[in-house]
C-alpha cells in the first residue's frame, strides 16, 4: 500500500479514463469503499486534476528507477560481451542461468569461430 503524499507514475490505464500514462503524481487519498474499483486518488500536477486508479495503474518512482537501472545494466553487459566475443557471459545473460552456458561450453570443445559466434548471436535474437 502506497503512503499518502507518496510520488507516483501512471504506468496503466485499466478502466480507459485517459489517465496521462507516463506522468507524476502525488497519492493524496486513499478509496476505502469496498463497492468501489479504485484504491487511491492520485492528483496529477501537470493535468491540474485528481484521478481515481487502481494499484495496477500506478508505481512508485523508486521502483521504475530501480527497475531501469537493472535494464539498463544488463543491456550494457550484452554489449560488452558482444564486443568482447565473451561467450559464457552472453549464454549466462541470454539464459538467466550459469549452468547452461557452462554445459554449451563444455558440450563444444572446440573454439567456435568468429562467424560462427555472429551466427549464433542472430539466431538468438532472431527468437
Amino acid at each position: 500500500m502506497l503512503r499518502l503524499g507518496e510520488k507516483v507514475v501512471i504506468v496503466a490505464d485499466a478502466f480507459e479514463q485517459n489517465l496521462p500514462i507516463g506522468d507524476y503524481g502525488y497519492v493524496i487519498a486513499y478509496d476505502r469503499n469496498p463497492d468501489n474499483a479504485f484504491d487511491y486518488v492520485i492528483r496529477i500536477p501537470q493535468a491540474n486534476r485528481n484521478f481515481y486508479v487502481t494499484a495496477d495503474d500506478v508505481e512508485t518512482e523508486a521502483d521504475l528507477l530501480i527497475e531501469e537501472a537493472e535494464r539498463t545494466t544488463r543491456e550494457a553487459l550484452v554489449d560488452y560481451a558482444l564486443s568482447t566475443h565473451n561467450e559464457k557471459l552472453f549464454y549466462q545473460l541470454m539464459n538467466g542461468e550459469a549452468e547452461q552456458a557452462e554445459d554449451i561450453e563444455t558440450s563444444s570443445k572446440e573454439n567456435m569461430s568468429q562467424a560462427e559466434f555472429i551466427k549464433q548471436v542472430n539466431l538468438r535474437a532472431w527468437i
